[in-house]
């Protein structure tokens, strides 16, 4: 299995479960047919952002919460050119206003629905740098 779907197995794994341990989570990898080896499971999480709260594995929030007061809830990379933002119900317009304004370089244009933005990339390695920036704009 490449790299790219091991992490989205990853994300979906730390969504549906508390996992506490890179051991665990390599063992729920195994158990869902990705053989992954720890070194390369802590690579993928570093990548990720993924953090560890109270415990358990999980995906990263906005700093001190700001973004999510201002309707971006998280961010996450999806195949190689694509970010998907989810947003508060009915916000998603304007937080995709707020990302086009600050013209970020790594980013090709944004789409906006209800809760949820798909922002465009023009490859796999500007999509860490833009999360990055977004985050930074919404602190």
């Amino acid at each position: 299995m490449d790299k790219e779907k091991r992490q989205q197995k990853i994300l979906s794994l730390i969504r549906a479960k508390r996992i506490g341990t890179q051991q665990d989570l390599t063992g729920q990898l195994a158990r869902a047919g990705v053989v992954a080896t720890q070194s390369s499971v802590s690579r993928d999480l570093e990548e990720l952002g993924v953090v560890k709260l109270n415990g358990h594995y999980t995906l990263p929030a906005a700093p001190g919460g700001a973004a999510g007061r201002r309707g971006l809830l998280g961010l996450d990379p999806a195949g190689d050119c694509l970010v998907v933002a989810k947003c508060e119900s009915g916000l998603a317009s304007a937080v995709a206003v707020e990302i086009d304004r600050a013209a970020i370089s790594e980013i090709v244009g944004t789409l906006a629905g209800e809760d949820t933005i798909f922002i465009a990339v023009p490859e796999k390695k500007a999509q860490r740098g833009a999360m990055k920036k977004i985050w930074e704009l919404f602190k």
